[in-house]
């Protein structure tokens, strides 16, 4: 009897009917469906014994050697698609087995889009995790001190991961961004479920999309041009990690329509990271430490999920699958922690080569909440709110120097700021606490802390649909100005962000005042132009006054902001002292209010 796989007759041109199985006496005349008898395909005498599910469908259409039957696909462990830099200026694109394998030759991500390195990072913090052993749980779970002495011993390795335990990690898993059954940070079941395609100009950030004029850009709706796969990777993760809230395309799941999603868990955040000498130290510095809070339960990235084997519908569609709507799992570190929170549902729809992407659907994935903390975001804590609502991730805003938050990483947490009336419940304090994967920073080797940099990564967002702009910085090297290190250093730091940051406020005070004496007018639905031009010039004066100061101890603080705030305003208000007669009087006293502020 044949011990080869069937072939349904489309494969081959084939006849109308399967195999008899009384009949086949001989090998199988298909030999380009073989590799599929490797992967467990059915035989002709077990096939009358049930009827196919649709695992084994897509396994048996699945292109291999000869076949005619052939698939998009792109494999994102082994192609080009993450752009990173190399010590010596050079840049190459690789795909994520190819990253972790030469992480220690690599110097930096060289991504173009911050959102979505902030989203690559965190994966290949995972993927480290995974291939060193970092994420033990259950009975191989570690305590700190030996997470950490592993951690010291990895990063005295100077060969980087080891490429047996890369290659059998990604080996494991389904990598392909256009796969059958188990797309990469997809779900297949939205052909099914979604009526209606999003559109590849929806897909990518910065293209307009729907009756959105395009000022910009040369795309629109009417000719939407494909993007490349490696870039709709990109921009499916930003989806993922920072998309909007509002409508998306409806999504029917147990018979009921809805159209709602929340937005992503990183939405208009901040986002610091630990910055090596290579891309290898910056993982491992970067990973987030164990911690006996986090529930001892099986900790899966969505691409380690088993992979469900559902049978097919009347209608040919498939019937199982993780339900939307139910609970998700509890929230598990690192896995789930930094890539199983995402509120969005993406498919992508590639062209025939695989090379590039044509279409696309975008919805909700979830409505539950998600809660936890993610370790690379500064947060407010409120002690006086609701446990759910206490913690507060510090907001992206584009027209905030990075300088500012520097206090933020330095100190150890137990430090007290006033909100102010941006604050919902009114006035009030809140604690700020470092970014959760800086607190392990002291277990590093000397050398190592002593180059350590932060990468910032910000898109400035309001909390719904409006995307304003992205944006990356990079520190000097900071941790000998840790409070653990230099308390001295950090609370200077403190205190000069601090009255840079008063006398900043009451420069927009006392120049919105000036302006309303001046005109004689109620107070205006936007900034004066004396205050948007007096806070344009006040702030890159302050930044250079504030490194200044690190090397002037003795000089006070609250006098070189003010000299500077003054100077703003006088350089803001001279044309319209020649224009206004009331013009010179207003100034004049905003200017002696400012002096007073000096002492």
């Amino acid at each position: 009897m044949c011990t080869a796989p069937l072939v349904p007759p489309w494969c081959r041109g084939g006849t109308s009917a399967w195999p008899d199985p009384a009949c086949a006496r001989t090998v199988c005349p298909f030999p380009s469906c073989r590799p599929w008898h490797a992967r467990g395909g059915l035989t002709c005498a077990e096939f009358p014994a049930r009827r196919a599910s649709l695992r084994e469908i897509l396994l048996l259409l699945a292109p291999s050697n000869g076949s005619r039957v052939s698939s998009p696909h792109f494999e994102t462990d082994k192609e080009p698609c993450i752009p990173v830099l190399f010590p010596d200026g050079h840049q190459e694109e690789l795909g994520w087995r190819d990253v972790l394998l030469r992480a220690h030759l690599i110097q930096d991500l060289a991504l173009p889009v911050p959102p979505a390195a902030s989203a690559v990072l965190r994966l290949l913090v995972v993927m480290a995790a995974r291939v060193s052993g970092l994420d033990a749980r259950g009975q191989r779970r570690m305590t700190a001190r030996q997470w950490a002495a592993r951690r010291r011993e990895l990063l005295a390795h100077p060969a980087g991961f080891d490429p047996d335990a890369v290659h059998a990690y990604f080996d494991a898993h389904i990598w392909d961004l256009f796969h059958p059954a188990r797309p990469f940070l997809q779900d297949p079941r939205l052909a099914s479920q979604c009526p209606q395609r999003a559109g590849v100009n929806k897909l990518v950030f910065g293209r307009p999309e729907g009756n959105n004029l395009s000022w910009l850009s040369p795309h629109s709706d009417s000719d939407p041009q494909p993007v490349p796969s490696a870039q709709a990777l990109w921009h499916m993760l930003v989806h993922h990690y920072y998309g909007a809230a509002g409508q998306w395309s409806v999504r029917t799941v147990g018979g009921r329509s809805l159209n709602r999603a929340k937005a992503g868990p990183l939405r208009s955040s901040l986002s610091f990271h630990p910055l090596g000498r290579t891309l290898y130290e910056t993982l491992l510095a970067g990973m987030p430490k164990p911690d006996p809070s986090w529930p001892d339960a099986v900790d899966h990235c969505p691409w380690e999920e088993p992979l469900p084997h559902p049978d097919l519908d009347d209608d040919g569609d498939p019937v199982e699958g993780p339900d939307p709507d139910a609970a998700p799992p509890p929230v598990s570190s690192p896995g789930r922690l930094l890539t199983g929170r995402s509120r969005h549902s993406v498919l992508l729809i590639p062209a025939p080569d695989g090379r590039q992407v044509i279409d696309a659907y975008l919805t909700w994935a979830t409505q539950k909440k998600l809660p936890a903390l993610d370790p690379y975001l500064i947060h407010h804590v409120h002690a006086d709110e609701p446990v759910t609502r206490r913690h507060r991730p510090r907001r992206a805003d584009a027209d905030r120097a990075l300088w500012r938050d520097l206090d933020a990483l330095l100190l150890a947490g137990d430090e007290d700021d006033r909100k102010g009336t941006q604050a919902k419940s009114g006035k009030g304090r809140y604690t700020v606490q470092r970014p959760d994967a800086f607190t392990t920073l002291n277990d590093l080797p000397p050398d190592l802390r002593a180059a350590l940099r932060v990468r910032v990564y910000g898109f400035d967002q309001d909390g719904k649909t409006t995307n304003r702009t992205w944006y990356t910085a990079l520190t000097p090297p900071i941790w000998p100005w840790t409070q653990e290190c230099d308390p001295a250093a950090a609370e200077r730091i403190a205190e000069c962000r601090k009255a840079a940051e008063e006398i900043g406020t009451h420069l927009d005070r006392l120049s919105q005042d000036a302006w309303k004496q001046t005109t004689n007018s109620g107070s205006p639905r936007h900034l004066p132009p004396w205050t948007r031009s007096a806070r344009t010039l006040y702030w890159p004066r302050a930044e250079a006054t504030f490194w200044n100061l690190l090397n002037e101890p003795a000089r006070s603080a609250r006098a070189a902001f003010a000299a500077d705030a003054i100077h703003a305003l006088r350089t803001a208000t001279r044309p319209a002292i020649a224009q206004h007669f009331r013009a010179a009087e207003a100034v004049a006293t905003a200017l002696a209010q400012l002096r007073q502020r000096s002492r």
